[in-house]
């Protein structure tokens, strides 16, 4: 009988333990996938791609042990050769190939030059081969500071003692309502794919004060343009006893100073490979929603032409309109009219045409909405009433409300348009790893 006793140590190395100066001149083993061969004659640049880069292995004819002829691109190998320092090779490092084990073989060629330094296609056909374009190292890097995006929000919010929780996301009513649903069966009954974690997400704070979730949310919205998808990934979380919406704007300022470290400490290597400068998050300016929309249109001369939305050419001038006065990547617009937020949004005491909430525009675009939410049972329920809602389907979440909560507000960060943003790309399908629009259920 054999038991299972933990992690097995593997005798291939990966890069980070390649690095070690006591290795050079020994024998080492590795395995990955053959990225790219370059042929120079008698020798040959064979690069293989690993999880963390690439690694140059140098084939030598007749001291390698076995014939170039045997490689192919893609395959997947297990190589042995003596550690060398190279620096002009990724990493500073290559392997002089002794001998090679073949672990798998393509059985058809490449269909993308995924070893081209940038992929000389269209997005669709990028996305149609997405797990083969996606072996590119620069498609790839902008997947890992999504991974650090994500990873900066966990860490962050652990540290300032939120709870980690995970919400269904089908449901009987939606957060939002609003014709923007993708209705199903479920079981001869009626229900909703959710458009957001908030009613699961606010009862939780009578629970454990301090909540979030980085998950699924969908939206039926029929919407063809570059910024718009319908299933993306929320970083939401949800705060209670704070002493106004200011503090979950704090809040997320916070996780961006930390995300922007982390990424800076953790990701250099996907920063440098995709140029990418980090934007400045140090003070971050707030601006009511109305000011901004006159500051705009004063500035570039453009008529106001609806006083309670923000259109996409909006946002991008108040967005340039920061960057140019004040040098900011961020901005937070405050106050936004109460009849383009949800049932759930305090209106301001002191006018209650405008709510207690904010968007946080990145170089002119959207990618948080939030804001402090009603707490009270009865202001509640006649807030749900002036909006034309039936309280059906919300019974639930009402109840959690009518045995008391605290003052509360939190925010939804859509994770596909803020890698968007990070990665200089003006389409968001290029950071979304299988998007999901009106044209695309597969792959």
């Amino acid at each position: 009988m054999d038991f299972m006793t933990g992690v097995k140590k593997a005798d291939t190395l990966e890069l980070g333990e390649l690095l070690d100066k006591a290795l050079i001149g020994q024998s080492v083993k590795v395995n990955g996938a053959i990225h790219t061969i370059r042929h120079m004659g008698d020798v040959a640049f064979v690069i293989l791609r690993k999880r963390d880069g690439l690694l140059q292995c140098v084939y030598e004819e007749g001291t390698a042990g076995f014939e170039l002829k045997d490689l192919k691109e893609a395959a997947a190998i297990e190589a042995e050769g003596v550690l060398e320092e190279e620096e002009r090779a990724p990493g500073g490092i290559e392997i002089r190939m002794t001998g090679v084990k073949i672990l798998s073989q393509p059985s058809a060629p490449m269909p993308l030059a995924i070893s081209k330094w940038k992929l000389n296609t269209s997005l669709d056909a990028k996305l149609n081969m997405r797990s083969i374009s996606l072996r590119n190292v620069r498609e790839r890097a902008k997947f890992k500071l999504q991974e650090g995006i994500v990873r900066g929000f966990r860490e962050f919010l652990y540290s300032e003692g939120f709870t980690e929780i995970h919400t269904p996301k089908i449901g009987a009513k939606s957060a939002e309502g609003g014709a923007n649903l993708f209705k199903l069966d479920y079981f001869h009954r009626p229900a909703v794919l959710q458009q957001s974690p908030q009613l699961y997400k606010q009862m939780m704070v009578g629970v454990f004060d301090r909540v979030f979730e980085t998950a699924p949310v969908f939206r039926a919205e029929k919407h063809n343009t570059k910024r718009h998808l319908n299933e993306y990934t929320s970083l939401d979380f949800e705060m209670g006893y704070i002493d106004g919406f200011e503090d979950i704007m704090a809040m997320e300022t916070g996780f961006l100073q930390y995300a922007m470290r982390l990424l800076g400490k953790e990701y250099a290597k996907e920063l440098e490979i995709l140029n990418i400068t980090l934007p400045k998050t140090e003070r971050i300016p707030a601006v009511r929603f109305d000011r901004a929309k006159e500051l705009a249109s004063e500035k570039y001369n453009r008529k106001i032409r609806n006083p309670f939305d923000l259109e996409p050419e909006e946002e991008a001038l108040i967005g340039q309109y920061f960057k140019e006065e004040y040098g900011a990547d961020f901005v937070f617009v405050t106050h936004y009219p109460s009849k383009k937020r949800p049932f759930y949004a305090m209106d301001d005491p002191e006018d209650p045409r405008f709510t207690l909430s904010f968007d946080l525009l990145y170089h002119g675009l959207e990618i948080t909405t939030g804001g402090q939410r009603i707490h009270d049972y009865q202001t509640l329920v006649d807030k749900i009433a002036a909006k034309g809602m039936e309280e059906e389907g919300l019974e639930q979440y009402l109840n959690t409300f009518r045995y008391g909560m605290p003052p509360h507000g939190g925010l939804g960060i859509g994770l596909e348009r803020l890698t968007m943003k990070l990665t200089g790309e003006d389409n968001v399908r290029e950071t979304t790893l299988y998007p999901r629009d009106l044209s695309r259920l597969e792959p």
